[in-house]
């Protein structure tokens, strides 16, 4: 398991997301040119992935684009031709070759790894196969090498397959994430997983003394008592005609919470129809200290759970999701394919700070193996004698219930 800090370069969308800033002095991080254009897909995948989901999800939802990301460019490390091709598009990396993409994720990782020791994530990655299936050993090196996975041979045939690796994701998500993986079919040969786990104190705590019940407008235009967190801070805050949004700092700053909250009148569908990269980016640079601000945000708790299936394939994964697929790279035949993506989530956010937790799995399977031809002549039959060469019926008749003395 690796302990790293969430930085500014992952945009987890509402929750969850930071960027570089000057408060409390954060340290600063470089990065090589292609880990920028690394970082830069990333948040432009995770925006996308966001968009998407929004299409179809009126409720609460919360992702962790990098637990995604990372859990797919795992297996993208077994992709080859127009599977490949997909995996890049979807996940916004046609820009870099495979060796990039992985020494830009270790890079990104080191970075991270030293940014702030008072916010803690934790992130951990494993690949279980099943006992005696042929994985290619430069798969399971790459994956060692570069994303530091666990790599596992398992009898999936064992009842207690399956609570192996859910234990495996609950302990790596200090047991926010369980019961994820629900069954391990016969045609199941791999589970590459990714987990995460978050917790990061505020850098000027809300005073619990200072919460009470508030209303809150909902959606559907109901009006609902919340617990509603107050104090008065000095936080970097912009405003334009659809939003306003504060970043509000984890431990020393150099992660923090972005919250943009629409205008009266305005809709988060109307802020999601101009979310892309692009003004992600030019929002993110739009930000200004401000004094004395009085911050009203209501308590908050939330799980969440999606198959990422439709999702990803709608972003241009679809082939990745069909025996059409090429994952020779794992195997070094073929006729693999991803069977799906799961994807949970929990978020906590309090008085004290936020805590946060998410786990990705990608099921591949692979084409099964006929099954055995049976011939069970347990119901009335016809039978017949015959002779082979004149075709002759010697006898014929019906059995509707078999005795023998």
């Amino acid at each position: 398991m690796q302990r790293i800090v969430f930085s500014s370069i992952i945009a987890s969308v509402f929750f969850l997301i930071s960027c570089n800033k000057l408060i409390d002095d954060p340290k600063p991080i470089e990065l090589n040119q292609k880990s920028q254009l690394l970082v830069e897909a990333d948040n432009d995948f995770g925006i996308d992935l966001f968009r998407e989901i929004n299409e179809t999800e009126s409720g609460n939802f919360n992702i962790s684009p990098l637990s995604v990301s990372l859990a797919l460019a795992m297996t993208y490390n077994g992709a080859e031709g127009e599977t490949k091709a997909a995996m890049e598009e979807a996940l916004r990396l046609s820009e870099l070759t495979t060796d990039e993409i992985n020494q830009s994720y270790q890079s990104l990782v080191k970075a991270l790894l030293e940014a702030d020791p008072k916010v803690t994530l934790e992130i951990a990655k494993s690949i279980w196969y099943r006992l005696g299936y042929n994985v290619l050993d430069d798969f399971k090196t790459v994956n060692q090498t570069y994303y530091n996975a666990e790599v596992n041979e398992l009898d999936f045939g064992r009842s207690d397959a399956k609570d192996i690796m859910n234990g495996w994701i609950e302990d790596n998500t200090h047991g926010k994430i369980k019961d994820m993986i629900k069954e391990i079919n016969p045609d199941h040969v791999m589970f590459l997983i990714n987990a995460l786990y978050f917790n990061g104190e505020w850098q000027n705590k809300f005073e619990k003394s200072n919460t009470q019940k508030r209303d809150f407008n909902t959606s559907d235009l109901k009006v609902v008592q919340v617990n509603m967190m107050q104090k008065e801070d000095s936080v970097l805050y912009m405003a334009n005609d659809l939003f306003t949004s504060i970043q509000m700092p984890y431990g020393r700053g150099n992660f923090n919470m972005v919250v943009l909250l629409p205008n009266e009148g305005k809709t988060c569908n109307e802020l999601t129809s101009e979310f892309n990269a692009e003004n992600w980016k030019k929002w993110m640079s739009s930000f200004q200290m401000t004094y004395d601000v009085d911050i009203w945000l209501p308590k908050f708790k939330d799980e969440y759970k999606i198959k990422l299936n439709d999702v990803l394939s709608a972003m241009g994964m679809e082939l990745a999701f069909t025996p059409a697929a090429d994952f020779s790279g794992i195997n070094g035949e073929g006729d693999i394919w991803i069977d799906y993506v799961q994807h949970n989530t929990f978020i906590d956010v309090s008085e004290k700070g936020t805590e946060a937790a998410a786990a990705t799995v990608v099921a591949i399977v692979e084409l099964a193996m006929p099954i055995n031809t049976q011939f069970h002549a347990d119901r009335p039959f016809i039978y017949a004698i015959t002779e082979k060469e004149t075709g002759a019926i010697l006898f014929i008749g019906k059995m509707a219930e078999p005795q023998y003395d």
